[in-house]
């Protein structure tokens, strides 16, 4: 057997593990809701920009209105989301990672 025929089995063993799969899991169960949820956030501050026009029109304060506010809105979520995926992989995903990259690195010297 080749390195590299050594290695490959090495990573589909490794894919195979229920440790990846949980990682797997965990990685897409809050991934996947967190996208959705700002794309729709996002697809909303489009239409409203495009068809609702008189609401983001209204001014709140001064020269400021609705859709100055949505707009910076914008990247306050976009910031808070890459934050919260921080604490999370940090938390949930990086021990079990870790744990998987040791593994490798041990069977693959």
């Amino acid at each position: 057997m080749t390195t590299q025929e050594h290695d490959a089995s090495v990573y589909e063993q490794v894919q195979g593990s229920d440790e990846f799969q949980d990682l797997k899991r965990r990685f897409r169960r809050w991934t996947f809701p967190m996208t959705v949820a700002f794309l729709a956030w996002y697809l909303l501050y489009v239409v409203l920009s495009g068809w609702a026009r008189d609401f983001m029109g209204i001014k709140l304060w001064g020269d400021i209105n609705v859709g100055l506010v949505l707009g910076l809105l914008q990247f306050v979520s976009t910031f808070l989301i890459a934050w919260a995926y921080s604490r999370h992989a940090e938390k949930s995903l990086d021990p079990i990672a870790d744990k998987l990259r040791h593994e490798v690195e041990e069977k693959t010297k």
